[in-house]
């Protein structure tokens, strides 16, 4: 519920001005990757992994695990940024379904840990609002904040157009992304902005799921 600052504010803008000197084979690109990887997520295919026996366990050691899982999806997205940015510009457009790949994943995993089950499609729909939130205008955090405080209260879910899930993040993404596919800094570029995108992914993904158990609490 922070409110937007003046720095943020001003990369938003600039954000927006770039989208206008960026290819638009490069944009179609992103869009095209975003969309597969939302309709795999909500049919479930490709990121579902073997469920883990966590019923036994106390929130402590569940946040631990998945503090540890956090850390090890953050350093091979960090490689992974490393080895596209160095490769110039076609390898560097690999970057974007990689990293959406790791990102999804990651989310699986923590759905997984808090014992949530994501063969159920409402999970899996909770899942992509973490995505859409974490990547999103402060107006969209706030719009969703309180669908994903009382989740639990309700047994249908508002569905998510895929296009202004793209859009947002897109936008959210596209300056240090393009920054990432220029020769001499691509590398460096890339391994920084894998590591904060993770850990920002990571942390509102911990905060909206505690919502969830201290709502069933």
């Amino acid at each position: 519920m922070k409110k937007t600052g003046a720095i943020e504010k001003f990369s938003r803008k600039t954000q927006l001005k770039m989208n206008r000197y960026i290819p638009d084979k490069i944009h179609t690109g992103i869009t095209a990757s975003i969309r597969y990887f939302i309709e795999t997520m909500l049919t479930g295919s490709g990121f579902i992994t073997k469920e883990k026996e966590v019923r036994m366990l106390t929130f402590q050691q569940k946040e631990e695990w998945v503090q540890e899982k956090i850390g090890t999806y953050r350093k091979t997205a960090v490689i992974e940024g490393i080895g596209t940015g160095a490769g110039g510009l076609l390898i560097g457009l690999t970057d974007f379904p990689l990293l959406l790949s790791i990102k999804m994943k990651l989310l699986f995993d923590i759905s997984g840990l808090y014992g949530f089950n994501a063969k159920k499609y409402e999970e899996r729909l909770f899942i992509l609002y973490i995505f859409h939130i974490t990547f999103s205008s402060n107006e969209t955090k706030l719009k969703h904040l309180p669908l994903i405080e009382r989740w639990n209260e309700s047994e249908k879910h508002p569905e998510l157009d895929w296009y202004t899930v793209q859009q947002e993040y897109r936008d959210y993404v596209d300056l240090v992304k393009m920054l990432q596919l220029v020769p001499g800094i691509g590398a460096a570029v890339g391994a920084y902005a894998n590591h904060n995108l993770l850990v920002h992914l990571g942390e509102t993904a911990q905060n909206c799921f505690r919502l969830r158990m201290l709502e069933q609490k």
